[in-house]
Formats: structure tokens, C-alpha cells, sequence
């Protein structure tokens, strides 16, 4: 039996990255890791699951290495309240690159935010049935 773990998102500033998902999303530390990968020296926040048997969200570094690329990855969280969540990275130091809107075909109101390093996040609130 396979089952989706954990997501990594490789960020250049640890400490201002966990600020900001913990001010947006309200995301608790588990634990802190120091340690290498293919011996390359990483760090890493992993936060808790925000639901029982949800997937894990981390953050990770590498320390000396150059800032990542950006586009690698799409972060998606679901909310019941995506003004509140788009205010909230606002104000944590994200930017709005598109507006909550509702997609009647999808049954979905959709928004984008970048974080403070420019990786996109995607927001989505369930519509009403």
C-alpha cells in the first residue's frame, strides 16, 4: 500500500519562510532537521498535518546553495475562508497575483499568492451546493 507523505518546498530563507506559512496557514512546528541528502547539507521545518491523516508540509534549505528556482511547484490549500487566507499572506509578506474568484464550473472560488520567495500558492474554497 503506497500513501502521500509529505510535500518539500525548497526555499533560500528558512526562518522568514516559516514566518510566513505560519501567519497564512497557521501551520505548527513538529520538528527541525539538520542533516545532509546525496551529501548535501539540508535544513528543514516540517509543520503538522492541519487535518487527521493529512500529508505533512516542510520546508527545506540548503544552506550553501544558491536560491531556487522558482516554479517548481504549486503549493494548494483549501479553506473555508479564502479572503481571510489571502489577507493573512498579505499581510505575512506574500503577494496577490490573482484575486479570489468563483469558478461555478469547477464548484470552486479560486486565488493565487506568492510567498515571499515567489513561489505560487493556490487557493481554493469549496462553493456552496
Amino acid at each position: 500500500m503506497n500513501h502521500f507523505g509529505f510535500t518539500k518546498l525548497v526555499v533560500a530563507d528558512l526562518e522568514k519562510s516559516a514566518a510566513f506559512y505560519k501567519a497564512t496557514a497557521g501551520f505548527t512546528e513538529q520538528a527541525r532537521v539538520d542533516d545532509a541528502i546525496e551529501g548535501r547539507r539540508i535544513q528543514e521545518i516540517m509543520f503538522n498535518p492541519t487535518t487527521p491523516g493529512a500529508s505533512t508540509f516542510v520546508l527545506l534549505s540548503y544552506p550553501d546553495a544558491p536560491k531556487p528556482v522558482q516554479g517548481e511547484l504549486i503549493t494548494g490549500f483549501i479553506t473555508d475562508d479564502i479572503a481571510g487566507f489571502v489577507q493573512r499572506a498579505e499581510r505575512a509578506g506574500g503577494r496577490i497575483t490573482e484575486a479570489p474568484h468563483a469558478k461555478p464550473e469547477h464548484g470552486v472560488k479560486v486565488g493565487f499568492v506568492r510567498d515571499p520567495e515567489g513561489h505560487l500558492i493556490e487557493v481554493v474554497e469549496m462553493l456552496a451546493k
